[in-house]
């Protein structure tokens, strides 16, 4: 199989991408015997796009349904910690990030 894009992605529905993920996992089983047989040496840089690609599509997966809880929340007051926004670090205070409470 060929790299996996995000706008294939787009215009499949859930059960067609599990679909998706299960041909890659076979594929790569298959990539990985032929790896420990140690035949074909030009079909092992394969496996590294396949592994990509299960991680392309599982991602695609788990941030479809985040999205649409993000549409239904905006605006409202309490928010599941799912939709709370990401912070980076350094956005952080020192005390949170040591595990200790801030001194008043």
């Amino acid at each position: 199989m060929a790299k996996i894009k995000t706008q294939n992605l787009c215009s499949m529905i859930k059960e067609e991408l599990l679909k998706q993920v299960e041909d890659l996992k076979v594929e790569l089983s298959h990539l990985c015997i032929i790896k420990a047989t140690g035949d074909m040496a030009s079909k092992l840089s394969k496996i590294q796009t396949v592994r990509k690609s299960i991680a392309h599509v599982l991602t695609f997966i788990s941030q479809t349904p985040k999205e649409n809880l993000r549409k239904f929340y905006k605006g409202k007051k309490y928010k599941p910690l799912d939709v709370w926004p990401k912070k980076a670090m350094c956005h952080v205070p020192q005390a949170e990030q040591a595990g200790r409470k801030p001194e008043d």
